[in-house]
């Protein structure tokens, strides 16, 4: 899998923005086969930062109706990576 596979995009909501301003823990939506240690390689590679820990977990899709139709969104995988003490943050991600 390429590196550039592995990274969908980082999340931005209210959560994310809390764990970013308070430590060094940025949140990432990730390709659903990848594992840790392919978030990790794509994180110093792609960042140029060092990474300490990398932590995923699969958000189950939700059930949505509309009308009679019921579908079902698809399940996705998410990583929080927490960067080693001394590391910045990317400068895309300063002002988000």
């Amino acid at each position: 899998m390429k590196l550039t596979e592995v990274i969908r995009r980082p999340l931005v909501t209210e959560k994310t923005t809390l764990l970013r301003d308070d430590g060094k823990t940025i949140v990432f939506e990730v390709a659903k086969d990848a594992n840790k240690i392919d978030v990790r390689r794509a994180v110093e590679k792609l960042l140029g930062t060092k990474v300490a820990d990398v932590r995923t977990s699969i958000t189950r899709g939700k059930l949505k109706r509309q009308g009679r139709f019921v579908g079902r969104r698809s399940d996705w995988k998410k990583a929080y990576v927490t960067l080693r003490a001394g590391e910045k943050l990317p400068d895309f991600l300063e002002g988000a």
